[in-house]
């Protein structure tokens, strides 16, 4: 169920020897290969990535509060 083609780059990865344990193991439990595994999850990271940096560029034009003011109006209105 590999999913190697002409466009797989081949690359060299050290990884602490426990998470290298998981790896395998989760790779075996879910009949995958461990490189499936790991682009599954670099995908899923980079994933996050492009929604955390369409989130704030959403957000660039939002007012700042510091957070002292922030803390006061939280005090201000009886929430603190």
């Amino acid at each position: 169920m590999c999913c190697i083609s002409t466009k797989s780059k081949r690359a060299t990865i050290y990884f602490d020897a426990e998470l290298h344990r998981a790896l395998r193991l989760k790779a075996a439990e879910t009949d995958q290969s461990m490189s499936d595994v790991v682009n599954e999850a670099v995908r899923i990271l980079l994933l996050e990535d492009a929604q955390d940096l369409k989130a704030a560029r959403e957000r660039q034009d939002e007012r700042t509060v510091s957070f002292e003011s922030f803390v006061a109006d939280l005090k201000k209105h009886g929430r603190l």
